[in-house]
């Protein structure tokens, strides 16, 4: 059972759920989830000789909940990792885990602060280097430019994707979850045009993939009933902010020993069909990537691929660990 800690990070107090003793392996959940995503890692890492650390991101379950669109910046999200890593281990470096939104976070953490951290591992989002322009600039000139639509585009006005994602929190983790899993049939997340609603022609399935539980999305669904949605949409609100807080490492590649595990079904790792070889994209940027392919793996690796991921990460951690 996991040990939960209020740990203090100087710009927010971030819950941590804690297993075991010795390196520290430091999780850091995507959008939209919590620690729980980590539930099939923490025992077993923590079996295998580690302090296991899942973390709750500003804006989530019962961390802090800033009330600022620039408080969920990349640069005070990578402070928090960095904060939680110090009190958690304060006499060496970490090794870091993040999947979706937490693998860019844990690919700038180790980035920015090579010292802090020994390693780095990361589930779904590949690292492409330093962004030579924001990302909105990116998904406007495939998307919204072209009338079709984009999420992120849908998540840059405070209020509206909010008050859908509150309106029925279940409905919409349902929704959401089955969309860009690897169970959903080619299609269902639906080509509509720009201006349409993130739930518009979505499908909630009967039944739902056994990968996530009937109690599994309860615990979900209380903690975004509890949350609500501005912290972890503002995430995609900052794209400006974390281009500029970026470019000083222009330069500077991730040297730490690293593995990417993606699914062939997943549209973040393609970075939404942008690439054919996430693994190749990477190598100039983390010359020391360890890389996996999940085939048939859609976007939530460590839940649709439980024994496959613990499999690889286990194998990967006793490496770099010795």
């Amino acid at each position: 059972m996991s040990d939960f800690r209020m740990i203090d990070t100087g710009g927010a107090r971030i819950r941590t759920a804690v297993e075991g003793s010795g390196p520290l392996v430091l999780m850091v959940h995507g959008f939209p989830e919590s620690w729980y995503s980590w539930r099939h890692q923490l025992g077993r890492v923590a079996d295998a000789g580690f302090t296991a650390a899942a973390i709750d991101v500003r804006g989530y379950g019962g961390s802090s909940k800033p009330d600022r669109v620039q408080d969920y910046a990349m640069e005070h999200l990578v402070a928090d990792i960095a904060a939680v890593a110090r009190t958690l281990q304060p006499d060496g470096p970490a090794i870091l885990l993040g999947h979706d939104w937490g693998a860019p976070q844990v690919w700038n953490a180790a980035l920015t602060l090579p010292d802090r951290f020994r390693a780095v591992a990361a589930l779904s989002v590949p690292y492409a280097g330093v962004p030579q322009r924001p990302f909105t600039e990116v998904f406007r000139q495939a998307f919204t430019n072209k009338g079709r639509f984009f999420y992120q585009e849908w998540f840059q006005d405070v209020g509206p994707p909010e008050a859908e994602a509150e309106r029925d929190v279940r409905d919409f983790l349902r929704k959401f979850y089955y969309a860009i899993s690897g169970d959903a049939p080619e299609g269902t997340w639906p080509n509509k045009p720009a201006g349409a609603t993130l739930l518009d022609k979505m499908i909630d399935p009967d039944p739902f993939p056994d990968w996530l539980t009937a109690a599994d999305l309860d615990y979900y669904v209380a903690e975004f009933e509890s949350s609500g949605f501005f912290g972890p949409i503002s995430r995609y609100r900052n794209h400006e902010r974390d281009f500029e807080w970026l470019q000083p490492y222009r330069d500077r590649r991730i040297e730490q020993p690293a593995l990417f595990i993606g699914g062939t079904k997943d549209p973040a790792t393609t970075l939404f069909g942008a690439v054919t070889d996430p693994i190749a994209l990477m190598r100039p940027h983390v010359p020391n990537v360890e890389g996996h392919l999940l085939e048939g793996c859609g976007h939530w690796t460590q839940q649709e691929r439980t024994d496959d991921v613990n499999r690889l990460l286990l194998a990967w951690l006793a490496g770099v660990s010795g």
